[in-house]
């Protein structure tokens, strides 16, 4: 099956999404441990995940709504096919 660019382009965020989230929370936590300490670390390091993970979902979220178009799109085809066929008799 062949992708879109869409697709393509959705699929090369959520990767890169990823990899922002997880070097991302090691520089959150390695920077803020320095000048805060732990406790505070811990608590940035998550809002940060928690903040990335969410835009992960909206990503998602946009490659799930594509796919439904397609599919109402191929419905509606066969639908309108149907119906000439159904007129015609």
């Amino acid at each position: 099956m062949q992708k879109d660019k869409f697709d393509r382009i959705i699929s090369f965020l959520l990767g890169a999404s990823w990899a922002i989230i997880v070097l991302g929370s090691i520089i959150t936590f390695k920077t803020t441990f320095i000048l805060l300490g732990i406790p505070l670390a811990f608590f940035f390091t998550m809002l940060y995940i928690i903040t990335s993970l969410f835009m992960i979902l909206l990503l998602d979220a946009f490659s799930i709504n594509r796919q439904k178009l397609q599919e109402v799109k191929k419905q509606t085809k066969l639908l309108e096919k149907l119906w000439e066929n159904n007129t015609q008799n």
